[in-house]
């Protein structure tokens, strides 16, 4: 969420940089200002009255001891005058602040000043590419009959059991999941990040705080009953570690990673593009979160991003990063890059990460604050990664590595799975 003082101070600014999102905010900040300056207003008024109550009051205590209390019931009316003004000034007051509230949780983040203008992913600029594209036997097939071929990957037992894109993984299909799992968090915990392991549900307030609600609200999973919502990315409760805390400056920066399921309705998604592992209603990810000092936060996404460029070599995909344009940026989003590997039998660019800084959107939403060498309190910065999201990395894997033996599996990746070939 945007600050206020930041809105008030920028307004000009913010829309620009929205219109670089395809938004155009200029009504929506002008009425959030217009509902600031009434809610001030009334803040000041409700002050008033009560101060003035408080004072009559004193007078009230005075004249009783002084036995003047004819003199006492007549201001006593008053004070009862000013309580029932500040009640309705009060109710006034909420009425704005919520009304205030209601539309800066739908406002988007501004976005760096670096994001390139676009409406489609077709605009998003290549910023870095690397590696060999793989060339592959005639007979090559994509990972769904790979999948099938060596018994690793079960899409129907999936949609008998619960509904498409929740597929089975069996045998060394399964082992490969866990082989990448621990390949991930042990180079994760190699680089600094402190593992947790966190719940799949989190509650609304938490959904808030990182800024899936209201945005994505259609898109999660919800559980009616306890009011909680299963978990679109592990970024949710680990970011909501830290909501209403005041961080010490000292922890900077603070980095944790954590294995979960990600559940994802991904409404709307259907055809070739979705086939296989390519868009799933749940999957496994590990997801690296930073907590860092505002002045180093920038610093720090281009650390990220290095990161999950190592981990790509070391499985010998090729890849490329992309820094996405504003239309394909998401709503709390200051500056992506996403990173594609490449599907050789697919013959497609497939994302398998995105890497981010929401500067202060987040913490805002969250109250995560530190103080800064002068004591006062002031927001930090968050951001998260993929490193990596499995389904896509264990198609091209599976499709990149095929041969008439079998399927080839890196060197870094086979110390975790115990063979070298899928057979």
């Amino acid at each position: 969420m945007l600050e206020l003082s930041y809105i008030r101070e920028n307004t000009f600014e913010v829309a620009q940089r929205l219109a670089i999102k395809n938004i155009d905010a200029t009504e929506m900040l002008q009425q959030i200002i217009g509902l600031d300056t009434r809610r001030r207003e009334a803040q000041t008024e409700l002050d008033n009255s009560l101060a003035e109550a408080n004072i009559i009051s004193r007078e009230v205590g005075n004249l009783m001891k002084a036995g003047k209390a004819s003199d006492a019931s007549e201001l006593k009316n008053r004070v009862a005058e000013l309580k029932l003004q500040a009640k309705e000034l009060s109710e006034n007051l909420d009425r704005l602040v919520n009304e205030q509230n209601n539309l800066l949780v739908t406002l988007p983040n501004v976005p760096h000043i670096s994001v390139p203008k676009g409406k489609t992913p077709e605009d998003n600029q290549i910023v870095h590419s690397e590696g060999e594209m793989p060339v592959l036997q005639p007979d090559a097939v994509p990972h769904w009959e790979l999948a099938t071929k060596y018994d690793i990957i079960d899409f129907e037992l999936g949609n008998k059991v619960t509904g498409a894109g929740f597929p089975f993984y069996k045998g060394k299909g399964a082992r490969l999941q866990r082989a990448l799992i621990n390949f991930f968090l042990d180079n994760a915990i190699a680089a600094g990040y402190l593992e947790i392991q966190p719940p799949l549900l989190v509650n609304e307030a938490s959904g808030y705080g990182t800024g899936q609600l209201p945005d994505k609200d259609g898109q999660m999973y919800f559980c009616q009953v306890d009011k909680l919502y299963l978990i679109p990315t592990a970024e949710v409760p680990i970011t909501n570690i830290y909501r209403d805390e005041i961080v010490k400056a000292t922890a900077f920066p603070i980095k944790n990673v954590a294995y979960s399921n990600c559940f994802r309705r991904e409404a709307g998604s259907y055809g070739k593009d979705v086939r296989g592992l390519n868009r799933l209603h749940q999957f496994d990810k590990v997801e690296i979160v930073q907590i860092q000092h505002p002045d180093h936060s920038y610093e720090t996404l281009e650390e990220m991003r290095e990161y999950v460029s190592t981990l790509l070599r070391k499985l010998e995909l090729p890849f490329r990063v992309l820094k996405l344009c504003g239309g394909d940026m998401s709503f709390t989003s200051s500056l992506t890059y996403d990173f594609e590997v490449y599907s050789a039998a697919q013959q497609k660019w497939l994302e398998v990460s995105s890497v981010s800084n929401f500067e202060s959107f987040q913490a805002n939403r969250m109250k995560l604050r530190y103080k800064d060498e002068f004591g006062k309190t002031r927001l930090c910065h968050t951001l998260n990664g993929s490193a990596l999201a499995l389904p896509r990395i264990v198609a091209s894997l599976l499709e990149n590595n095929q041969t008439s033996d079998g399927i080839r599996i890196p060197a870094a990746l086979a110390t975790y799975t115990g063979f070298d070939l899928l057979t």
